[in-house]
């Protein structure tokens, strides 16, 4: 996990004499919640790039309010690394989409090239999974290399960035071997290689076009073969829990593990709900990105199809002019084919990457729809893609180009007024709504600790009891609700043991393990009634651990004891003799780990 982004936000609070003025806290959400804006005003400039109008902008930003419960967690999970990380993507994004624009001049290539090189860095430092997210824009970035070939030279600049943030990172992260094996970087150096091997042979000759041929397959071969090499070579540990999540998510793998069973339960890492497609639905969203997308998707295999025939018309008649006519040609608006600019091609193969995955994830919704809202509010925003849709209507009555700036103008204002008049005043009720969270037994708790507990305890229980208690007490925990590294998830499993059927001896020697010196049992997991079959804390623990019969075929052990967190609370031996309960109320049983001088055998 990335601390930066709070060593930065206290030095800034420190520098600026913040100290004076504002709680740390409201510091802290401070920042968060500009970076946002910073966020939002990115996406604002990518519409108004691809688009050429502000009212894209505009748009886009309406969206991303209306539909903020599916564009971003901010609300209700304000430390996120992602609420720290996104705002430097879509920054970057913005940079991107200007640099790639074929009618850039110097100067603002020069300073979208830079920008953009600064956000890269900026994100892969904020983000410990911001190289994934990257990985995707390396792949859309290279399926734009093989289909729009002017833009060979600005694609492989681009991979110069990558390899120089991710070397600066590992050095900066203290020599985080998660970036040496990422896939991120054995992908840039298979493009890189296989650039070289393209440009040592001769245009124009047999092996140059068998080159071209094969040029996927090579790529491919050459990014697994580099991530396999340095997997041997880089001693690394990070992220193996997600490999194996991905092969149990889709059915390549069974499992009785509880951290991977508990993880395919969590509501975030399922498939997308009706609920989630219906609110994208009732505002207008879903169905504009729906028709934007089809129609820049069939522009762009048009113009590739194109391009394939005349690259093959200058292979047989060795010349590098048709009819007058050069490859590299200006796209005007009246020509209708807005999938020829090779922005357009980059963003429509990232937006069906990232929307793939949220198919599968619903968590990653918060990196798809943001991207949903700027590209449909440019593609209703702007009048070549209008255009493009009447050339291929063949529509006579009307000049084309005159209709479409009419219908740029006329379609977001209509769709603008409909939300305005539909969603505004339920926006305004929620801002004048002042809600509190308020938990008497998890207050009470709090309370009890910080008067009662000394200072150098040590608490055990579930991971999202502990988060709360070192946030609100400060107070030493044994585990915290982070999902990122392979020992914290071990020792989640460990500890959540007390709600099993395990002696109290066993219990004991896991919490001493761990140097714990109060355990506290949570009556909602103790009692749980999931609303997902097998999904309760307690049976994805007697599956792993043999207790229940899961599949046909399975060995049954019996348990002799009890489910713990329901026989300490009886206070008989040999439950009394490792545990003496010190606070309870409704919600929380505190017990006191006394110390055993030996075990009977």
């Amino acid at each position: 996990m990335s601390l930066y982004p709070e060593l930065i936000a206290s030095v800034l609070y420190q520098a600026t004499g913040s100290n004076e003025i504002i709680e740390p806290v409201y510091f802290y959400i401070g920042i968060v919640f500009g970076l946002q804006g910073i966020y939002v005003t990115a996406l604002f400039v990518t519409s108004w790039l691809m688009s050429g109008t502000w009212l894209a902008g505009m748009l886009t930003v309406a969206w991303f309010i209306i539909n903020r419960v599916d564009t971003t967690r901010i609300e209700y999970s304000i430390p996120l690394r992602e609420n720290w990380a996104l705002p430097y993507f879509a920054c970057q994004i913005a940079a991107l989409t200007g640099y790639l624009k074929s009618n850039l001049n110097t100067y603002g290539e020069r300073f979208c090239y830079l920008l953009m090189s600064a956000s890269t860095y900026t994100f892969m430092m904020m983000w410990e999974y911001s190289h994934y997210l990257l990985f995707l824009q390396a792949i859309s970035l290279f399926l734009l290399d093989s289909f729009s070939l002017e833009q060979s030279d600005k694609v492989h600049e681009v991979y110069k960035i990558y390899i120089f943030s991710l070397f600066l990172g590992y050095l900066l992260q203290f020599e985080n071997s998660a970036l040496l094996v990422s896939p991120l970087l054995s992908l840039v150096v298979a493009l890189i290689l296989a650039k070289c091997l393209q440009l040592n042979v001769k245009k124009g000759t047999c092996i140059a076009k068998i080159m071209k041929v094969i040029n996927f397959y090579l790529v491919c071969t050459l990014t697994v073969t580099l991530n396999i090499i340095m997997k041997m070579f880089v001693p690394h540990k990070e992220n193996g829990h997600m490999l194996k999540f991905l092969e149990v998510k889709f059915g390549l793998n069974m499992t009785k593990n509880f951290t991977m069973n508990w993880l395919l339960c969590q509501e975030s890492l399922q498939a997308p709900s009706q609920d989630f497609f219906l609110r994208l639905t009732q505002s207008s969203l879903l169905p504009f990105y729906i028709l934007v997308l089809i129609i820049c998707f069939l522009s762009m295999m048009q113009v590739i199809f194109r391009r394939i025939k005349i690259s093959r018309s200058i292979l047989l008649l060795s010349t590098c002019k048709i009819s007058g006519k050069s490859l590299k040609e200006t796209i005007t608006l009246e020509d209708g084919r807005i999938g020829g600019r090779p922005e357009i091609i980059y963003h429509v193969i990232h937006t069906i990457l990232l929307g793939s995955l949220a198919m599968v994830i619903e968590g990653l919704k918060y990196l798809w729809t943001p991207y949903v809202c700027m590209l449909a509010a440019f593609g209703v925003c702007s009048p070549e893609l209008w255009v493009t849709l009447f050339k291929w209507l063949r529509l006579r009555t009307v000049h084309p180009v005159l209709l479409a700036l009419i219908l740029s103008m006329a379609v977001p204002t209509i769709i603008g007024l409909s939300l305005w008049k539909e969603f505004f005043p339920r926006l305004m009720t929620e801002l004048m709504e002042l809600q509190e969270f308020y938990d008497p037994d998890t207050v009470e708790l709090m309370t009890w600790i910080k008067r009662q507990a000394p200072v150098a305890a040590v608490f055990a229980g579930s991971p999202q009891l502990m988060g709360v208690i070192k946030l609100c007490t400060g107070w030493m925990v044994t585990s915290l609700p982070l999902y990122n590294d392979d020992d914290l998830l071990k020792r989640n499993e460990n500890i959540y043991q007390i709600y099993s059927k395990r002696s109290a001896e066993d219990i004991y020697k896991i919490l001493t393990s761990y140097k714990a010196n109060y355990l506290i049992v949570e009556d909602a997991i103790c009692n749980e009634v999931g609303t997902m079959r097998g999904c309760r804390v307690k049976d994805l623990l007697d599956i792993a651990n043999g207790h229940v019969v899961c599949e046909e075929g399975d060995k049954l052990t019996y348990s002799k004891y009890g489910r713990f967190c329901h026989e300490v609370k009886i206070n008989y031996s040999p439950y009394v003799n490792y545990f003496t309960r010190v606070y309870w109320n409704r919600s929380y049983f505190v017990y006191k780990i006394n110390t055993v001088i030996s075990f009977q055998s």
